[in-house]
């Protein structure tokens, strides 16, 4: 990938220093605003610029849940370019470049149209059709159900340029200038005029550290003027694309409004700046007349956005996008898998991206860490309700039927993930306090039970004896007792033993070898051998002859 130098403009946004490079195409030859672009590239280098594939890595699905909720997440920064996405790139491309061709500031026209456009703004007067200048216009629409993804597929094309270029010199001549690529604006929700120039004073000022807004934004200033400031803030800046999204907020507007505000489109195009449209199908009615004409003569018509077909495309981003599986075990992407993702998603991708996400997302959340076709219908069922006659009307295909609609209901997937998260948080709280609770349990059952014991000792009871009454005792009882009653019922219950169990003339060998170090026994033995009691424990290494411990050689 080609390194650009950037640039951060004074007050404004960040921008790329112009490195120009020789045109194949000789329209675009001697063109800095053109020489400045990237190259043009091939459908290969299209989709590998555009695609973005997410890191993972398959050790991640290790992590707790409450971690890899988080990763899931990731799956909404992927794009798998289509058709479409290569479709749309080449015309926007050609757009920017043949609109570039009549603004050349390096020829005599471009300064001629800045002074005309210049006394228009004095005069708050604009011709809409000014019969002197050439038919320059170039326009496109997209058209397309909202969230569909027309507005996605414009920004990852966009993405691909620099939206600002800085210009110092060129072919040995000064040549000062910052460089508008493509300025990407909305419709004003009233579809009124003055809203659209004012937004675009900001976005300029923003971009390029202007005052355009403080200068023309007033509400003083009249329509008449702000339209020509407006023109000519785009050709100065050498605005390559203009791109008006949301364009169907037009069928708000005052009574003849929409009119006006096309007719303002066609102006902008007319001076020489390319516009692009994009809108659903409501915006229909006010697509036609002169813009219309822009459009077919400029060669890059009109694109409609629709569902996806279930064939090589469909597949493709399925494919892509089935390796993200953060669950524990993670499934193939099989046929029954692609016919349900495109039934409940209507063929929209964004749903399909989404309603698998949610999917994951409950199956780590549930614990049953694997995606089935059942658990996607279910996700469906209950999370997709709101768009359900949305996606009807688009599977319908019926133009009048998605028109119905302005805006399809959005997917809470982010509060669907915060709530199978508090889900999650809460189980591995409830697990926590139960270990926590067995651990506490079990720490207080050993330290009573060896206190227990000790003290029963020390009431002359055999050991082992003493470890099997306290052991019978804690299990019958449990925390009912503290050490004092443990002892006392064990105690109770070593006496109960005594007298019950008959009294051995003998002990068993067994018992002998188990208590040959038992004193009394040694003494006992001892006496058995004519042995005093100290000679007994002597001769047994009980008692430690001094002189050995502290003289002997070793």
């Amino acid at each position: 990938m080609e390194k650009q130098n950037k640039v951060i403009i004074p007050n404004g946004g960040e921008a790329v220093m112009a490195k120009y490079r020789d045109q194949e195409v000789m329209e675009y030859r001697n063109n800095p605003f053109i020489e400045a672009l990237p190259p043009i590239l091939s459908k290969e280098e299209v989709v590998d610029k555009l695609a973005y594939y997410p890191p993972f890595n398959e050790n991640e699905r290790n992590l707790d849940s409450h971690i890899r909720l988080h990763l899931v997440q990731r799956l909404f920064q992927y794009y798998q370019p289509i058709f479409q996405t290569l479709d749309l790139e080449s015309r926007v491309s050609r757009m920017i470049r043949m609109g570039y061709v009549h603004n050349n500031p390096f020829k005599p026209e471009f300064a001629q149209g800045l002074h005309e456009n210049y006394k228009s703004i004095l005069n708050a007067n604009i011709d809409m059709y000014n019969g002197n200048l050439k038919s320059t216009s170039s326009a496109m629409t997209i058209l397309g159900p909202s969230g569909i993804g027309k507005s996605r597929m414009i920004n990852v094309v966009l993405s691909a340029l620099p939206q600002l270029i800085v210009h110092s010199r060129y072919k040995n001549n000064d040549f000062n200038m910052y460089q508008l690529v493509w300025l990407k604006l909305d419709c004003s929700f009233d579809g009124n005029i003055k809203g659209v120039c004012i937004d675009a004073y900001r976005s300029l000022d923003s971009l390029l550290g202007t005052s355009y807004y403080k200068r023309f934004g007033s509400a003083r200033m009249p329509i008449a003027s702000m339209q020509p400031a407006l023109s000519q803030m785009l050709r100065v800046h050498g605005v390559g694309l203009l791109v008006i999204d949301e364009v169907q907020s037009l069928s708000v507007a005052k009574s003849g409004g929409a009119e006006k505000m096309m007719n303002f489109f066609h102006y902008l195009s007319n001076m020489g700046t390319p516009i692009l449209l994009i809108g659903t199908p409501k915006a229909l009615p006010y697509l036609r007349g002169d813009l219309r004409q822009a459009r077919r003569g400029s060669g890059q018509g009109d694109m409609v956005i629709e569902r996806m077909k279930k064939d090589f495309n469909w597949d493709l981003i399925l494919e892509g996008m089935w390796d993200y599986q953060w669950v524990r075990k993670p499934t193939a992407l099989t046929q029954e898998f692609k016919d349900i993702l495109y039934d409940e998603s209507g063929g929209i991708t964004d749903i399909a991206i989404k309603l698998f996400v949610m999917a994951q997302v409950k199956a780590i959340s549930s614990g049953k860490e694997q995606i089935t076709p059942a658990l996607i219908r279910k996700v469906a069922r209950e999370n997709l309700q709101l768009i359900q006659p949305m996606i009807n009307a688009i599977r319908s295909g019926d133009i009048k039927a998605i028109s119905r609609y302005e805006d399809i209901a959005p997917i809470d997937v982010e509060g669907f993930i915060n709530q199978e998260f508090s889900t999650v948080s809460m189980n591995n709280k409830i697990k926590e306090i139960q270990k926590a609770k067995k651990k506490q349990e079990k720490n207080w059952k050993e330290n009573v039970r060896e206190q227990s014991i000790l003290k029963l000792i020390e009431l002359d009871v055999e050991p082992g004896k003493a470890k099997k009454c306290i052991d019978t005792v804690i299990e019958k009882q449990g925390q009912e007792f503290d050490i004092k009653g443990i002892v006392k019922e064990a105690f109770k219950l070593s006496i109960n033993i005594e007298e019950s169990s008959p009294i051995p003339t003998k002990l068993p060998k067994k018992m002998e070898l188990q208590n040959k170090q038992d004193l009394r026994l040694i003494v006992s033995e001892g006496k058995a051998n004519g042995l005093s009691a100290h000679e007994a424990l002597k001769e047994k290494g009980i008692i430690k002859v001094i002189e050995n411990d502290f003289f002997s050689v070793g």
